[in-house]
């Protein structure tokens, strides 16, 4: 195998530093953080539509029969999964790992302490949601109904100001940390569409949407609300308006979340009766 010329081997290595010092002076610098993450999670999102909708035409035999609509929230989902995947492993690394947010040793309260990674995984997480509200606005009401609207904007809103202001992020990550069950409720809408309604992977997935809603998106959301009141000196000496929000958001977003499992519970006992149902006439017919 032939060497690689030095000088060629050089001019890799420059470009390889101009590119480094590119990504740490100006892409991930303080002042350009926040815009480069919004605009890295929209263009992530574009990228992952076209993946889902590439990769499904090969390997998903029902994918072609579907119509345009169903192909459009097929392949949305595969955003809302792709960005729930990236959002949830962060929020559960900031709130249950890290120490930017534990350490009592670290100056400052900790309702006004961030990262550069902090402020640019909320960056890449309002890229998501301003996408995807497009995409719910354009294909209205096909792809999800007022609340889901009324959900991204209030979702949008608080991760906009605790990204560019640096306050509250530890309670927005909490928030988002209720993005743990999407793939879950996606998987079962893929199942569905896939026809795989009577299967024990679509009874199974109902379960563990049921349990992981009521931990992540009820019980989170009681506990996080216990924080904020152990640590309200902290918490009174925030901007009103993001002192409105640390409380108004994850209310309203509590009540969707208890309005949707009530429907979860519903589903889940209207699935396990038919189940029963299916394998009472299969006992029949033996």
């Amino acid at each position: 195998m032939a060497a690689v010329p030095k000088q060629t081997t050089m001019a890799i290595k420059s470009y390889k530093n101009q590119a480094q010092m590119l990504v740490k002076n100006y892409l991930l610098a303080d002042p350009f953080a926040p815009y480069t993450s919004i605009l890295g999670g929209i263009l992530a999102c574009k990228v992952v539509y076209d993946l889902t909708d590439l990769i499904s035409s090969f390997y998903i035999k029902t994918y072609p029969s579907l119509t345009k609509i169903q192909r459009v929230d097929w392949n949305n989902r595969g955003i809302s999964t792709t960005h729930a995947i990236f959002v949830s492993a962060l929020s559960l690394y900031f709130v249950f790992w890290s120490d930017l947010f534990s350490d009592p040793h670290l100056t400052g309260f900790m309702v006004f302490r961030s990262s550069q990674l902090s402020t640019f995984g909320l960056g890449v997480s309002l890229g998501y949601f301003f996408s995807d509200l497009a995409m719910t606005l354009w294909q209205y009401p096909a792809l999800g109904g007022i609340e889901y609207v009324i959900h991204h904007l209030l979702s949008g809103t608080a991760v906009a100001y605790s990204m560019f202001t640096g306050e509250a992020q530890l309670y927005t990550y909490m928030v988002l940390i209720s993005e743990v069950t999407t793939p879950e409720i996606h998987l079962r809408w893929y199942l569905d569409t896939a026809g795989m309604k009577r299967s024990t992977a679509y009874l199974i997935n109902g379960v563990v949407i049921f349990i992981g809603w009521l931990i992540a998106r009820v019980l989170l959301f009681g506990y996080m609300f216990y924080h904020v009141y152990l640590h309200y000196d902290q918490v009174i000496k925030m901007h009103a308006f993001g002192f409105v929000l640390v409380f108004g958001v994850p209310s309203a977003l509590g009540i969707l979340n208890l309005m949707w499992f009530g429907k979860i519970i519903k589903g889940l006992a209207k699935t396990l009766a038919k189940r029963r149902s299916w394998t009472k006439e299969l006992d029949s017919e033996n």
